[in-house]
């Protein structure tokens, strides 16, 4: 199967590092004869270097001209995508992809690029909590602040490092929940209770996080 990364000027580098690591781990602990990813691409609209928002470049495997049909699509965000929201080029490739691919993932404000495709009129979403209000904005899409929402074939995740948590969550449902146990095993992702501060009062906070618990939809 073909796993393929959106990657675009500003993108949120653990939107899709996250990710990233998951998908690629699939590959390295998979036995044989057990469904595993054929390919892992970072993908562009162009072959040019991606400067990401914190700063760190990035060479795409293949532009959109050139990208195979993919099995799996992701969709970081960042400040990035109030742009791309507007790309004909880039809403038209993730519309395309998304319309025969087997599962549609967006992370943090990705969410909106998957909105703009028309991916998700109708549908339960979530994203950033700094964004939530944005999204129930839109009009025609239920959000629910959960650190990830799946809703068909569609998946979307809160933000930054929940792209994490719903690439794993993906993964046990394509290749099963032992799969995903060693996935999560080798990169040792087991977060610890721990918080800092009083974050758990602002007012921003999201309910999953404000309830110290998630039972995801």
């Amino acid at each position: 199967m073909n796993i393929g990364i959106l990657l675009f000027p500003d993108v949120e580098e653990l939107d899709f590092v996250g990710p990233w690591e998951m998908a690629t781990m699939w590959k390295a602990v998979a036995k044989p004869g057990e469904r595993v990813p054929s390919r892992c691409l970072l993908i562009a609209q162009s072959s040019a270097p991606i400067v990401c928002a914190k700063g760190m470049q990035v060479l795409p495997h293949t532009d959109f001209d050139h990208c195979p049909a993919l099995d799996l699509l992701v969709l970081p965000g960042g400040q990035g995508t109030r742009k791309e929201v507007n790309n004909p080029s880039l809403v038209d490739f993730v519309a395309r992809q998304a319309a025969q691919a087997q599962a549609v993932v967006s992370v943090c404000t990705g969410t909106f690029v998957l909105h703009a495709a028309g991916c998700l009129v109708g549908k339960r979403a979530t994203t950033h909590w700094g964004s939530l209000e944005r999204l129930r904005a839109l009009g025609d899409v239920s959000v629910v602040e959960e650190r990830w929402v799946r809703d068909g074939a569609v998946w979307t995740s809160a933000g930054v490092s929940a792209g994490i948590d719903v690439m794993l969550a993906v993964i046990a449902d394509l290749a099963g929940e032992e799969v995903a146990g060693r996935v999560q095993f080798a990169a040792e992702y087991y977060p610890e209770a721990r918080r800092y501060g009083q974050f758990e009062q602002h007012s921003g906070m999201p309910a999953y996080a404000r309830a110290g618990a998630s039972t995801n939809i």
